[in-house]
């Protein structure tokens, strides 16, 4: 059986400012656009996770003239470091992948000029942020959906039925059956852990305590967790319940077969969308805007589902048919306002890191 898998998540570095920069050799030394004022030649920093195909990419060129170099700056979180610490000599005309998870902590520290996007549909405005500044600067571009995911094959062989909430997840017939990438290293497993924060309330460190109680393994990644202890991944592990995707199933469709081995539970989900903007002090800014408008165009919007295994924004372009029937979008998706996450994440993840450390 062979199996496609999803590339490496959007992971989250929760290091202060001068470790980043110190980690990340080289701050602030991409030299912004190249050749001063180039009007033919943009930069922008993304994620390690960028995957857009070369053919959209010059398509972008021979509709505009100019040439993007994408740069991967490292994860989401050393992403908005970096772009912080290189402020007042930017290192890129825009950003593609700031989250919601970062997307506050971004406009406060001032390193993005405002840019109203023409292109974006009315109906993507549910993706735009709630406050003024941020929805100003911050383009939605696409979303996905952080979810519990079961091997539904393992548990049809033992005539088991499969958990169907977070709340399942403490159950003792679940024990040792749950994976999930830790919340300090990995951005499924930050979103993993908002979502039990959203549903349990003040309770959610109780519900911690519980989880751990009953087996659940933290690894360092989503393709520790997924690739290697899930039943369903190449590793053919040991635990059929991941925190994963709601796209993944259509990736665990048998070579030859019709359905996925694996579901995405719905009422598990934490919705993450990442955004594209216009640095301050950009060297190509008219560039980036064209960009950020070439993003919220159809042919890029349409590549998304197979190139970086995202939802397009625009809800009026088909997704793959794998995914219209088996990667379905979360209904009513567990949700923060980013200003909230910014306030609170540093102390939600040393109790988190205090619980599962014991």
């Amino acid at each position: 059986m062979r199996l496609r898998f999803l590339p490496g998540p959007r992971v989250v570095a929760l290091l202060g400012p001068l470790l980043a920069c110190t980690l990340l050799a080289g701050c602030g030394s991409s030299g912004g656009s190249g050749e001063e004022g180039d009007p033919k030649s943009l930069v922008v920093a993304t994620h390690d996770s960028w995957n857009m195909s070369k053919e959209v990419l010059a398509q972008f060129k021979e509709e505009t003239g100019i040439t993007a170099k994408v740069q991967p700056q490292g994860d989401a979180g050393q992403l908005t470091n970096k772009l912080v610490l290189t402020k007042d000599s930017p290192l890129a005309d825009g950003v593609y992948g700031i989250d919601n998870t970062f997307a506050s902590r971004a406009v406060d520290e001032g390193v993005l000029s405002a840019y109203a996007a023409k292109g974006l549909p009315k109906s993507a405005d549910q993706y735009r942020l709630t406050g003024t500044e941020e929805s100003e600067q911050l383009t939605p571009i696409d979303y996905s959906d952080v979810c519990v995911n079961v091997d539904e094959t393992w548990f049809a062989k033992r005539n088991q039925a499969p958990p169907r909430t977070l709340a399942n997840l403490t159950d003792p017939a679940y024990k040792d059956l749950f994976v999930t990438p830790g919340a300090t290293t990995s951005s499924p497993g930050l979103a993993f852990l908002l979502a039990t924060i959203a549903a349990e309330g003040d309770g959610w460190e109780d519900y911690w305590k519980k989880l751990m109680a009953n087996g659940a393994k933290v690894t360092s990644d989503w393709s520790s967790a997924y690739e290697v202890d899930f039943s369903a991944g190449g590793g053919k592990g040991s635990r059929p319940i991941v925190t994963s995707y709601s796209s993944s199933p259509p990736f665990t469709i048998p070579e030859g077969g019709t359905k996925p081995t694996t579901r995405a539970l719905l009422d598990t989900c934490f919705r993450q969308v990442e955004y594209a903007a216009v640095l301050k002090g950009a060297k190509n800014p008219q560039g980036m805007q064209k960009f950020i408008e070439f993003m919220l165009g159809r042919e890029f919007q349409a590549a998304l589902p197979d190139n970086m295994y995202v939802y397009p924004v625009d809800p009026t372009v088909a997704l793959p048919e794998a995914w219209a029937r088996y990667a379905k979008a979360a209904p009513k998706p567990y949700a923060f306002d980013p200003g909230e996450i910014t306030a609170n994440r540093t102390e939600w993840l040393r109790k988190w890191r205090d619980i599962t450390s014991r």
